[in-house]
């Protein structure tokens, strides 16, 4: 009798790979971005603040064979996405989807390696948030209490949160400041706080209404908080300004915080008697980090966030941000952590930048000036080139300005010349002489000898500033190895040697100079990219096999990846230069109004000296009725129309008394601004340091009116005002020089025109002050 066949064995589906998790007795590593916000392209400033220097920092670990996770997303919940959804009349959910996409694909472009690019409005994120808050309230660390806040009484009918409020600041008097953060002095603000605040949504004026919120009881938690940030401080070695703020905002005793707003998108609040409200994006948004992390490592997520001691793991969280976050993830967030009374991983190291600004002010989306991700795709320029160049030029320790004509000589000069020029020179007569076999390595050849021993340095070094997150040290580093392979080979000249007859030693030299550029090859990888790293393997006839032949080496060895008789490929351009053309239309197209006011060169010139500078007498000074800050001062400046009005926030460190005949030095070419209501004519140059301030003055006896500049430099000012952020851009070089003089550019002493022996003086402010 037949039998029916056997069925075939059913194909067993794919394995997913195990999910990355902390490994008992190595080094385990959790990197992470700040959380970009869902409402508006990414800007250089952006993308370099946190998402591309983590990106190299996580890079150089997994090269190092280290267990490492980089976890970003983008953060969805809050007043910012209402606000945008509003803007463009979607839903705030439809506002997420598409920012979510478009920072995907930028960050793709820009060839950033996360292990994971989550996102915040999950239902994961809801649950840890809402745990988290579990566990600090049943702890008796969230206090209810009934604050005044702004309503929208006349048309939209609710309370006013955080970015639903502008108007002009307390604190220095810009008229248009936000809710949470004044733009033009970096105070962080209440909504209450603003001076004559309007509703964003519908431009009325609000009215003060009582409601109840939720506080994190941050003072209970201080001693705690200042025993750990002691420890981690110090293990962790922090940069500097984290260190500073974080400091300040300890010294200053730290205030309840709350926690809760009157909105509809965002982590819905567990209490019924607060159940119209959400969580404030910044007791929410650092939760993404755990959830993403789920969304990468399912519920191994809690191994990396809250590992048992039966785990046995020890685990470094390592954070970048820009400077303006701060404080959230070294206080509020930490805060929270503790509050929870379980072993939450904790911040290790912090690693921050100051702003990048764009050529002659700030990046602007709707202004059209700088460039953003999308436009960096545009321009045709390789994201190799604009990684290199906005490491190299990172904000570290002060702010940094972006220029086209930087850029241009960055990729000319050292992409082109140093890097590829060695590449290609090595390939090219590799190929052209050897048929691109690799010829024998001459082993006690004395300039081998000596170069590796110069090279190894130069890469200890590099390893070592990697170690300590100095990524742009660690990028001069790794071109100083370049720079090494370009010496070497002019040294022993091959083709020289070559046509001379001496095949087997020019060889060997082009052996030697191969395996250098795998090491160059590599040591970049983390700054350039995947991208720019295949490139070079791929003309060396070698597979790029990330975690297998991409490790950085303790020591280099001359034939530790090319042995001899390997074939390898043929040479290609990695860079292309920049024209003068190019450079002088990307200027024209991303520099938006600006180019409308910009009469001249000089006025465009990162170092230009444009700002119009007199000796004023205070002739007359009051306070501002509605900010305990401000002063209204009239300062003579010799006009004949009088004494011109100036707001000045002042109160702070002077009275009344002691600047009224005081001689100060005003900024005259300002264009007039509306702060805190009144009509501002210009502004009093003041000195500070570390909290110090002092105005700029002159002798007593100075005329009114003279002129103050750069002694030894022209100046040159055009006919348009300068807006707040042009002046911003025209004083950066302004700082306290030795012995109280003001200096510019590091040389030009500010002195008065009449009389050069004359300077100006910051009033005993220590070296180093800034102008402002």
């Amino acid at each position: 009798m037949a039998t029916s066949p056997s069925p075939p064995p059913e194909t067993p589906p794919p394995q997913r790979p195990a999910p990355p998790l902390p490994r008992p007795g190595q080094r385990n590593v959790l990197v992470t971005s700040a959380l970009p916000y869902v409402n508006n392209y990414p800007h250089l400033g952006n993308i370099i603040g946190a998402v591309l220097s983590a990106d190299v920092y996580a890079r150089y670990l997994r090269q190092r064979a280290v267990n490492v996770i980089y976890v970003c997303g983008t953060d969805e919940y809050g007043t910012a996405t209402e606000t945008k959804a509003q803007q463009e009349r979607v839903s705030p959910r439809q506002i997420c989807d598409k920012y979510h996409a478009l920072h995907k694909a930028v960050y793709d472009w820009f060839d950033i390696a996360f292990d994971v690019f989550g996102r915040t409005s999950t239902p994961t994120q809801t649950h840890i948030v809402q745990e988290i808050f579990w566990d600090v309230y049943n702890n008796g660390y969230v206090q209810e209490d009934t604050i005044v806040q702004l309503y929208c009484d006349a048309v939209c009918k609710r309370f006013l949160a955080d970015r639903y409020v502008h108007g002009a600041c307390p604190n220095c008097g810009y008229d248009d400041a936000r809710g949470d953060q004044c733009d033009s002095c970096g105070r962080m603000l209440n909504p209450s706080e603003l001076l004559q605040p309007k509703c964003s949504t519908c431009g009325n004026h609000p009215v003060s209404k009582s409601t109840r919120h939720l506080f994190l009881d941050l003072p209970k938690i201080e001693p705690q908080l200042a025993e750990w940030f002691e420890t981690a401080s110090q293990q962790g070695k922090w940069t500097t300004n984290a260190l500073a703020m974080t400091e300040t905002w300890l010294r200053d005793g730290l205030r309840q915080r709350c926690i809760t707003r009157d909105l509809k998108w965002g982590v819905p609040v567990p209490l019924e008697a607060f159940k119209d409200k959400v969580f404030y994006v910044w007791f929410d948004a650092p939760v993404g980090y755990p959830s993403i992390t789920a969304a990468l490592c399912g519920d191994g997520w809690r191994k990396w966030w809250i590992p048992e001691e039966k785990d046995n793991v020890d685990i470094k969280l390592v954070q970048f941000m820009g400077k303006d976050n701060v404080p959230f993830h070294t206080i509020v967030w930490p805060g929270a952590l503790l509050a929870t009374q379980k072993p939450w991983t904790k911040l290790h190291h912090i690693s921050t930048t100051d702003y990048l600004n764009y050529e002659t002010g700030k990046f602007s989306k709707s202004r059209g000036v700088g460039v953003f991700g999308n436009d960096a795709i545009d321009t045709g320029i390789p994201c190799e080139v604009w990684r290199y160049y906005l490491l190299l030029n990172r904000p570290e320790g002060s702010d940094a300005v972006f220029t086209w004509d930087d850029l241009a000589a960055k990729n000319n000069d050292e992409l082109i010349k140093t890097l590829g020029n060695y590449i290609n020179r090595t390939v090219s007569f590799l190929s052209k002489s050897f048929a691109g076999i690799v010829p024998e390595l001459i082993q006690d050849d004395e300039e081998n000898i000596e170069f590796t021993s110069k090279i190894n340095v130069e890469l200890q070094q590099y390893i070592t500033l990697l170690e300590k997150v100095s990524l742009k040290a660690g990028l001069k580093k790794a071109m100083a190895i370049a720079s090494l392979g370009n010496q070497y080979l002019t040294r022993k000249a091959p083709w020289k040697l070559f046509k001379e007859g001496e095949t087997r030693a020019a060889g060997s030299s082009l052996a030697f100079s191969a395996n250098l550029v795998v090491l160059v090859a590599l040591v970049l990888e983390p700054f350039l990219g995947y991208k720019f790293s295949r490139k070079v393997f791929e003309q060396l006839g070698l597979e790029h096999q990330p975690g297998v032949n991409n490790i950085i080496p303790d020591m280099f060895e001359p034939n530790l990846w090319l042995k001899t008789g390997m074939k390898t490929g043929v040479s290609q351009i990695l860079f292309t230069a920049l024209t003068k053309d190019q450079i002088a239309a990307f200027r024209t197209k991303y520099g938006g109004q600006q180019n409308e006011v910009a009469e001249d060169t000089d006025q465009m010139s990162e170092k230009g000296f444009t700002l119009d500078l007199r000796v004023g007498k205070v002739v007359d000074v009051k306070d501002h009725e509605e900010s305990d800050r401000l002063f209204i001062a009239r300062v003579d400046v010799g006009e004949e129309k009088g004494p011109r009005t100036v707001v000045a926030g002042l109160r702070d460190v002077y009275s009344a008394d002691e600047l009224r005949g005081e001689r100060v030095i005003l900024v005259c070419n300002l264009a007039p601004a509306m702060l805190a209501g009144i009509a501002s004519e210009g502004m009093i140059l003041v000195a500070d340091k570390k909290k110090k301030v002092k105005v700029l003055t002159v002798k007593p006896d100075v005329e009114v009116g003279g002129a103050i500049l750069p002694h030894g430099m022209s100046v040159t000012i055009g006919s348009q005002p300068l807006d707040r952020k042009a002046f911003q851009n025209a004083s950066k070089l302004l700082r306290v020089g030795k012995d109280s003089a003001v200096v510019f550019d590091k040389q030009f002493k500010l002195v008065c025109k009449s009389d050069p022996t004359i300077m100006a003086s910051a009033q005993g402010i220590p070296e180093g002050g800034k102008i402002k």
